[in-house]
């Protein structure tokens, strides 16, 4: 196995970067991110990849660069935040209409205004219809067994999307853990080397990108995305199958805590998971069955699955860290989705929390899951959606 280090998650994240060694990588730096990007240009200039790191003027410029080096048929990576991914929004539907497997780390932030540099998921769930593979990682360990199993999805023959990995900025970018290092020689074995499809370079087999494509075959294209993305699900599984062999660590669509017998369940990504279970095992200490289940592919959806989970839940609280002005947060629309689609009808309340990085507190939890076994009790939902942790 490989080496336990205490490192940041942006650590992780250039580390993994470094043993996946991209034929290019094009960013530019932004809170709380700046720092991966830093740390592999540190690489590239020793000498320790043979990565091409080109520099540019924006974010925007940044994903149109890895746009054309995906589409001249390298292995592409980079990373963003925030503002850094509203300013790719453009590019982002591009590189999943061309069907490219670039491999973008996010290091979730909160969006302006006002300005915040601090932690939610506003970014990433603002993306969420952009095309991409979604994969979110609650500790840096998480984030760079992701980031390698994401090569590896993004790049399967019967995929060819993008992916973005997500985690919590400042909360796991720049807090340090213990964690474990697989070897330079595993990783290199497990992503294998790049097969490009339809390369611009390929000037024997020439081929057009970005074409002018009217209402005649314009859903066709839609569609065949669709397809692609359906296929996802079953790659992410058949990736965490191997990536267990060869790191002892296992992975699904999502993971379940303490979930089987449970009454009560909570649903909540990333971080303030964490957080979550530790309360959940005090109540279980109680008498009261409580569990949790912290999606990790978001998208596409595991609907069907995510359901099935829950389906013997009577009462189900979802935590936004991202709010969507007018409606409920983006987690509880698809966790309601899948819960009415599977012919379930378990009471839902909505949470919204920890907005520009407000920690997620213990007493927080605890006070969900007392509500949650009010409702429980009596059968009334008072407040479908409601902020916590806010000041009075």
């Amino acid at each position: 196995m490989g080496k336990k280090l205490a490192v940041t998650g942006n650590q992780a994240i250039a580390e993994a970067m470094r043993q996946i060694n991209p034929d290019v990588c094009a960013a530019y730096p932004i809170t709380p991110s700046t720092e991966v990007m830093q740390r592999f240009a540190a690489f590239v200039a020793d000498g320790k990849v043979g990565t091409e790191l080109v520099t540019v003027e924006s974010e925007h410029s940044a994903m149109s660069a890895c746009i054309g080096a995906s589409a001249a048929g390298g292995r592409v990576m980079t990373a963003t935040s925030s503002q850094g991914l509203a300013l790719m929004w453009e590019m982002l539907h591009i590189a999943s209409g061309m069907r490219l497997p670039v491999v973008m780390t996010l290091v979730n932030r909160a969006l302006s205004a006002p300005i915040n540099i601090h932690g939610d998921h506003s970014d990433g769930m603002g993306s969420r219809d952009c095309g991409w593979i979604q994969l979110y990682s609650e500790n840096a360990q998480e984030a760079y067994d992701n980031l390698i199993q994401a090569i590896r999805i993004a790049e399967h023959e019967s995929v060819r999307l993008p992916a973005m990995v997500c985690m919590d900025g400042f909360i796991i970018s720049h807090s340090i853990e213990s964690m474990e290092f697989l070897p330079d020689e595993t990783v290199k074995e497990f992503i294998g080397e790049f097969k490009p499809t339809h390369p611009l370079l390929d000037v024997d087999n020439p081929v057009t990108y970005g074409p002018l494509v009217l209402p005649d075959y314009f859903i066709e294209f839609k569609r065949a995305q669709h397809e692609a993305m359906s296929h996802v699900k079953d790659v992410v599984l058949e990736v965490a199958k191997e990536f267990e062999k060869i790191s002892g660590r296992s992975y699904g669509l999502f993971e379940s805590y303490r979930l089987d017998d449970a009454d009560i369940a909570i649903v909540i990504l990333n971080s303030a998971a964490g957080t979550a279970k530790d309360v959940i095992d005090v109540f279980r200490d109680k008498g009261l069955k409580v569990g949790l289940l912290k999606p990790r592919l978001f998208r596409p959806f595991p609907y069907e699955e995510v359901a099935q989970a829950l389906a013997n839940v009577k009462v189900i609280g979802v935590l936004d860290r991202a709010e969507s002005l007018g409606g409920f947060g983006p987690m509880f629309m698809e966790i309601a989705s899948a819960m009415m689609t599977n012919g379930s009808n378990p009471l839902m309340v909505n949470k919204i929390y920890g907005l520009g990085g407000r920690d997620f507190m213990p007493e927080h939890a605890e006070a969900v899951i007392n509500e949650l076994k009010e409702i429980m009790d009596t059968g009334k939902v008072k407040v479908l959606k409601e902020y916590i942790g806010v000041r009075e």
